[in-house]
């Protein structure tokens, strides 16, 4: 039998050898790496996102219209996303609530965020970020959504920002046949995020909205709720807010058998501080070692008994490129501080890096 080999295809062929010619002529920095560049959101390259609009919610508060690229895969409402920023030389990971309504993959997405003080991210957000900026995305996940059938009878407990998450859930139509009750506590009327919006549904007649305000009335506590919402044990409950007020909600619902009817955000920001040198950890090899801050990874490894990848160890070949895990690393040649958390995807030249603190490489 006489097999038949179809000829490849003439442009296909001439374009592989063109993009294999541009790989030799641009290295160590590919092809791929100048089309970020220019077409950053491009289907294939890493998820980004193109902030076209930044709308100021309240003083401390702005809501972020963000472009995804094309392998953005949508969200559920109440979901949030994670956006890599750089600030001042460093990338930073925050998670934040998606509070536009679902639509086609290819509309842009909204992200509420409200600086707090000492926020390196959230005050550059709100504050300094310009339309035409490109962030990372990571894609939406977080499981406080609202199940399907929507309940028909809602609590929602938010305080601050935790408002977020609930505003996307609002929008999105889903609890238009649903008795709702929101409870919300802000400093004064003027900090409530999307309050105007949130007023206006208690006055059609959407929610019943109960305002706190803690500059005139304390603190929200919620033994408060007997009296505000007579009936919130029965109400399936999503609440969002400070810790303080998470955990006294879970110790409430709980102290009353509860618990199962609520359902808690939290958000665990870790702030990672630099330093000059630190632990280094190698994790599949199971050794931790103490490495100065001017001693590169890739000797710190070595010295202690890590086959580690290397090449020209001038940072010029990429052969020593390892997944930074978690941690703060700075790079010998300008100093400039590389942060990660886990599952952030973020590689580092081990040859050019030394520890900023305490960090992990998967090898």
């Amino acid at each position: 039998m006489t097999a038949t080999i179809p000829r490849p295809d003439a442009s296909t062929s001439f374009r592989g050898r063109l993009w294999r010619l541009a790989e030799t002529v641009t290295t160590p920095v590919l092809p791929s790496d100048y089309l970020d560049l220019f077409a950053p959101l491009r289907a294939g390259a890493d998820l980004r996102g193109r902030i076209v609009a930044v709308r100021p919610e309240t003083p401390d508060a702005a809501t972020l219209v963000i472009q995804p690229g094309r392998s953005w895969r949508g969200h559920v409402p109440g979901q949030y996303v994670r956006l890599g920023v750089d600030v001042d030389g460093v990338r930073q990971w925050r998670a934040y609530s998606v509070t536009s309504v679902p639509g086609r993959r290819t509309e842009p997405i909204s992200v509420t965020v409200k600086a707090i003080p000492d926020g390196v991210v959230s005050n550059h957000l709100v504050r300094r970020v310009r339309p035409g900026t490109i962030v990372q995305l990571d894609q939406a996940r977080g499981d406080f959504v609202l199940p399907e059938p929507a309940p028909s009878r809602v609590l929602f407990l938010t305080a601050g920002s935790g408002i977020t998450p609930v505003a996307g859930m609002l929008r999105s139509g889903a609890l238009a046949g649903s008795d709702v009750v929101l409870v919300h506590s802000a400093p004064a009327a003027a900090d409530v995020v999307f309050g105007g919006e949130l007023r206006a549904l208690a006055e059609s007649g959407a929610v019943r909205l109960v305002e706190r305000h803690t500059d005139v009335d304390g603190l929200l506590d919620v033994a408060e709720l007997d009296a505000l919402v007579p009936d919130h044990l029965e109400r399936q409950t999503w609440a969002c807010g400070p810790l303080g007020l998470l955990d006294a909600a879970e110790a409430h619902w709980s102290a009353r058998g509860q618990a199962e009817r609520l359902h808690t955000e939290r958000f665990r920001p870790t702030v990672i501080t630099a330093g000059d040198g630190g632990t280094v950890t190698f994790t599949r090899s199971s050794v931790t070692v103490e490495a100065p801050g001017a001693t590169p990874l890739l000797d710190a490894g070595e010295n202690a008994g890590v086959l580690m990848p290397s090449g020209c160890r001038m940072g010029i070949c990429f052969g020593c490129v390892l997944p930074l895990r978690q941690g703060a690393v700075r790079d010998l040649r300008n100093g400039q501080l590389t942060t990660a958390l886990p599952g952030d995807g973020v590689r580092v030249q081990t040859c050019v890096s030394a520890a900023a603190g305490p960090c992990e490489l998967e090898i």
